[in-house]
């Protein structure tokens, strides 16, 4: 069995390989002068079991992710499942205007060309991996390791920054042993969000907001803003996905304690390993 691991999720290839106690494969990802991407895998994959792991974002990440796949499949491979821990695009999920694409659906349909299975984690709305009809697809959930990294560190209460996300905030407070809430939020656009005030009993508490995705930061900054004035003593941001797109991190930094996101796109603030619980589903 071998990890083949994109230039974009190479700690959590390493992690994953140990966790199926399968070898790394050396890979080889250049760019040209003009770049484009070359790959080489340095290995011999016959007959072996694969697991290619890249997150399809940004955009660029994309293209390396299949030209990996036909590079795999040069060999007389077993079976590849490609894991894409962060699937990009899985947000555009439906048709709004006439003429535009469903984004998500176009990228499952290209992805399922030249594998076996597909796994990603986490992702943004479930239904998006019934798109994946000619292959098995699965969706990782990250709470049980989000949970375990929280667990011990003394939280008190775990936040949603919003009701429909709630019943991960509570999977996670299950495992760390506490309380589970959400704050009430309203979307005005793609990059605004509005707070309602709401009580929450945290004054002198450590408090957690965790979060599929974080990608502006601007909703976790504006409930971590709320937790404070409340008095709340410490606070934690914590996802599963880190994008901090358009100076997010910045923002979050100046009103939370702790920010920590998963090994699906790599960052500073990545603290959490999903392999276990990919690799679990794996060899389910």
């Amino acid at each position: 069995m071998f990890v083949v691991g994109g230039s974009a999720s190479q700690l959590l290839s390493k992690e994953l390989a140990k966790c199926l106690k399968a070898k790394l494969a050396n890979v080889e990802v250049r760019r040209f002068p003009d770049d484009e991407c070359y790959v080489r895998i340095d290995e011999d994959l016959d007959g072996e079991d694969v697991f290619l792991v890249q997150t399809t974002w940004p955009d660029k990440n994309i293209v390396e992710l299949f030209l990996l796949q036909d590079a795999i499949r040069q060999f007389e491979i077993s079976s590849l499942t490609t894991v894409a821990p962060y699937f990009g695009y899985a947000r555009q999920d439906k048709q709004f205007k006439p003429g535009e694409p469903i984004s998500a659906r176009a990228l499952a349909r290209l992805i399922q060309m030249q594998t076996d299975e597909f796994i990603t984690v986490d992702v943004h709305s479930p239904f998006v991996i019934d798109w994946f009809d000619n292959v098995s697809a699965k969706n990782v959930p990250a709470y049980p390791s989000i949970g375990k990294h929280l667990k011990g560190k003394g939280i008190e209460l775990i936040l949603s920054p919003d009701e429909g996300r709630v019943e991960n905030a509570k999977r996670v407070a299950d495992i760390v042993g506490c309380e589970a809430d959400f704050l009430v939020k309203e979307r005005i656009n793609g990059e605004t969000v509005e707070m309602t005030p709401k009580k929450l009993g945290v004054n002198g508490k450590k408090v957690a907001i965790v979060d599929d995705i974080i990608s502006t930061g601007g909703t976790i900054a504006k409930a971590a803003d709320q937790l404070r004035k409340q008095g709340a003593a410490r606070i934690s941001a914590v996802c599963t996905h880190g994008v901090f797109a358009k100076g997010g991190l910045d923002k979050l930094k100046a009103v939370c304690d702790e920010i920590c996101s998963s090994d699906t796109i790599e960052n500073p603030t990545t603290c959490i390993s999903v392999a276990p619980e990919i690799a679990r589903i794996a060899q389910d």
